[in-house]
């Protein structure tokens, strides 16, 4: 799971980056960079960095099971479908899409949540492991 959490995050900067690239483009040729275009840049700027971070945290605090799995699938999903809801409703015109991005927020509100119950009721004193050991890496 950290490993898509990861994967995901540095996928999501690239992508970020391309369209930072076309924003440019659009400057350099004297046009100016629509909202909705800067709105979703951002957010997928932002929300990758958070999973390449939380990539290590789960980890580090000891998630596992069902909890690393809802933490993991529920960030990815908002990671990329809030700012691709924003490019495609706004963008491609597809509005009825637009409340669906308070789903997509929704669903990463509940990771970090999810984050926050655990960083705060585990015993992060051994080591940065909570009960049994887990893999490193899966």
């Amino acid at each position: 799971m950290t490993r898509i959490l990861k994967t995901s995050g540095f996928l999501g900067l690239a992508t970020m980056m391309t369209i930072g690239l076309y924003q440019n483009m659009l400057l350099a040729s004297g046009q100016g960079v629509p909202g909705w275009l800067v709105g979703g840049h951002a957010h997928m700027g932002v929300l990758s960095i958070l999973a390449v971070v939380l990539g290590f945290a789960v980890p580090a605090l000891g998630v596992t099971g069902r909890l690393r799995s809802a933490v993991t699938g529920l960030f990815v999903a908002g990671q990329w479908l809030l700012p691709v809801t924003i490019w495609v409703g706004e963008g491609a015109g597809v509005t009825m899409l637009i409340p669906t991005s308070f789903l997509w927020g929704l669903c990463l509100l509940v990771s970090m949540l999810l984050m926050a119950y655990v960083a705060a009721t585990g015993d992060h004193d051994r080591g940065g492991r909570l009960g049994s050991a887990s893999p490193a890496d899966d």
